[in-house]
């Protein structure tokens, strides 16, 4: 079953208070700036600590609004603890601040609060943070470097067609039907770029434009996210990604008490990935049908062979929680290898083309050069 707050929990916060707290939320963001994901990590990991030590909810909560230094954290802990004091819950105090908290977040409080086991989710929450917290540096740190690369040879050949080839056009127009292929095909595009740089650019941004706008429509959304689970070498990181992402927040779920139609609620919000959610769907289905977890992994066609074996004895087992902490660990050891073999592999293979390209350019220079130079000799 779902979990939901006590009847006199919704009794005293109607709808129109959920509103305007909303309101009021979002316009202090706009204020006083926004809560951040190292605010929300140091704010559970300072609670979980203060609570483990004997200290009650308010009190902690109290030493936490006095040693934040964001206005809006501050904010947030003080309407945490108003709401507190009116005899709510915390979980239910949490779930009015939807962007600062995940439902998974906001589940596991709740299951805690009924088990009197709080600080331990806490603690566990943290560390959960921290994994996703690495392994998006290791994202960013595998791509970033092939990015610069990238970026910087376009930059190269941008300035080489717009300044440097520019300068050497009535020099090379004496031998034109000399001049190599190479040299005559960068020539042109030189004159295009300086003469139509407007126009140029103008379609780039429109396309840009068009380019960003469809993305975000749902086809294009949907073309993006099938793009992802089915291009050859993406296929494999993303899969490893998201299933790291998803079991993870299972295991955690599942191991404090949280339902299954809310664990597989809360994996939707935690995957943004449209083709990965309609599998949560179906895994939903086939649960609400009275089908275990398993069942709906194994009609599946992107979750690898391993991931489904698992799960299954898993879930006969009554380990499922467990087996599926076990596997978001061991498709983390694996994503982590699989970028950092890529990033590898991207340097030397983005080095060989720039190489090539600023030699296809300083041929195009120098050899016309070398002919013109004879030629005067």
């Amino acid at each position: 079953m779902p979990l939901e707050m006590p009847p006199q929990v919704v009794s005293e916060k109607p709808q129109n208070r959920f509103v305007q707290n909303m309101t009021n939320w979002q316009e202090l963001l706009h204020k006083k700036g926004k809560v951040a994901d190292k605010d929300r990590m140091f704010f559970t990991e300072q609670l979980s600590l203060m609570l483990e030590t004997g200290a009650s909810l308010p009190q902690a909560l109290t030493t936490l609004k006095a040693q934040s230094d964001n206005p809006a954290m501050a904010y947030l802990i003080d309407d945490l603890m108003n709401n507190i004091t009116e005899g709510n819950t915390f979980s239910y105090a949490l779930s009015l601040h939807p962007e600062v908290f995940s439902t998974t977040y906001i589940n596991l409080v709740a299951a805690s609060e009924r088990g009197g086991f709080m600080h331990q989710v806490l603690t566990q929450l943290q560390e959960m943070e921290q994994k996703r917290e690495e392994l998006r540096n290791t994202l960013v740190s595998s791509f970033s470097y092939p990015a610069f690369l990238v970026f910087f040879s376009f930059a190269v050949v941008v300035f080489v067609l717009v300044v440097v080839f520019p300068k050497f056009g009535d020099m090379f127009a004496s031998i034109e039907d000399q001049l190599p292929a190479t040299t005559i095909g960068l020539m042109a595009a030189s004159n295009i770029l300086t003469q139509y740089w407007i126009f140029i650019l103008g379609g780039i941004m429109v396309c840009m434009l068009f380019l960003r706008y469809w993305l975000k429509s749902p086809d294009g959304i949907r073309y993006l996210d099938s793009f992802k689970l089915g291009a050859p070498v993406l296929k494999d990181v993303f899969i490893k990604l998201y299933l790291v992402q998803s079991l993870r927040v299972m295991s955690l779920s599942l191991r404090n008490g949280v339902s299954v139609m809310d664990t597989l609620a809360a994996c939707k919000g935690v995957v943004r990935n449209t083709v990965y959610q309609q599998f949560i769907n179906d895994v939903e289905a086939q649960v609400q049908e009275g089908a275990g977890l398993a069942v709906g992994f194994n009609k599946t066609d992107f979750i690898p062979p391993i991931a489904e074996q698992m799960i299954t004895t898993g879930e006969e087992t009554g380990n499922l929680p467990k087996v599926m902490g076990r596997i978001a660990d061991y498709y983390e050891r694996q994503l982590s290898k699989n970028l950092k073999a890529l990033s590898k592999l991207a340097e030397p293979i983005m080095l060989l083309v720039m190489g090539v390209v600023v030699g296809v350019l300083v041929s195009s220079l120098i050899l016309p050069i070398f002919k013109l130079s004879r030629a005067v000799s």
